[in-house]
């Protein structure tokens, strides 16, 4: 993660949580009063986002003191502390909140990633996530799914190369194996190409332009396993390296074993980052 990109993004969602100052804190709390606080998990979890937590209090008050009882990765338990925090109690209660709501964000992704990766065992298949995040929040959301054991597909549209179901509507569906070789010598050679196919008649046209990648969007299973037993029957002499395949589409917790089983190389998942249930977890003044 880029720390100052991470600064500018806590700096920003203080902003907008406090807006022109904390009315009922300054009402209330004394300017010197000291507090001690601890942040509980309120719920068993894999932890991520500490160091976003220390981040937004020391942006809050560069005085408070953050120390954290639980490092990105672990799994705890109901009732962990996580971390211990002690300061002024206006900069802790104003700060709560922001840091509270990317940890819970960060760890519910982070979890859930967990749970597909421990899902596919003893399969070797990687599972892998999406572009289907929050604006501005994508690099944090990524960060917690490598977190959870997971990987990343491409961060931004400039990284490679995937031809989708829009754009062979677009192009024609006669027409883009032509295209594409076309204009594959303008592709620099460090930038994969991916396709995305949705039939095994799609499948053996996208295996003329030798994709490094070729996604299997929402194929039944018995077609996901006649795609692998072609690709593995491909001869190394003929085409190499032999395209890695990705299962893609509406998998869940209890299909994707199955889907693991077909020999597929990786698993991409979108529900990682955009459906994954925010952790509870509760800051409790001492």
């Amino acid at each position: 993660m880029n720390y100052s990109k991470v600064i500018h993004l806590v700096r920003s969602s203080l902003k907008e949580d406090i807006g022109k100052r904390d009315i009922t804190t300054g009402l209330f709390i004394p300017k010197d009063k000291m507090a001690k606080a601890v942040i509980l998990a309120k719920e068993d979890c894999v932890v991520c986002g500490m160091e976003i937590a220390k981040i937004v209090f020391k942006a809050t008050d560069n005085k408070i003191k953050f120390k954290s009882s639980a490092a990105d990765g672990q799994h705890i338990k109901k009732g962990k502390v996580m971390a211990r925090i002690q300061g002024k109690a206006r900069s802790i209660l104003i700060a709560e909140r922001t840091a509270l709501n990317f940890l819970s964000h960060l760890c519910g992704i982070a979890t859930l990633t967990r749970r597909f990766v421990q899902a596919i065992k003893p399969y070797r298949v990687k599972i892998m996530d999406t572009r289907k995040t929050i604006p501005n929040l994508r690099a944090l959301q990524k960060y917690a799914v490598r977190i959870g054991g997971g990987i990343n597909h491409r961060f931004k549209l400039d990284e490679m190369v995937l031809i989708k179901d829009n754009h062979l509507k677009v192009i024609g569906d006669r027409l883009w194996v032509i295209g594409f070789k076309k204009i594959k010598n303008k592709i620099p050679t460090k930038i994969k190409k991916e396709v995305e196919v949705k039939t095994l008649q799609e499948f053996k046209q996208a295996l003329k332009i030798r994709a490094d990648i070729i996604m299997l969007d929402n194929m039944k299973l018995s077609d996901i396993k006649k795609a692998v037993m072609i690709r593995n029957c491909l001869s190394p002499n003929t085409y190499h390296p032999t395209p890695k395949l990705e299962a893609s589409g509406g998998i869940t917790l209890k299909s994707i074993k199955k889907v693991a089983a077909t020999g597929v190389d990786m698993i991409s998942v979108g529900v990682l980052t955009h459906s994954a249930k925010s952790i509870d977890i509760s800051l409790e003044v001492l």
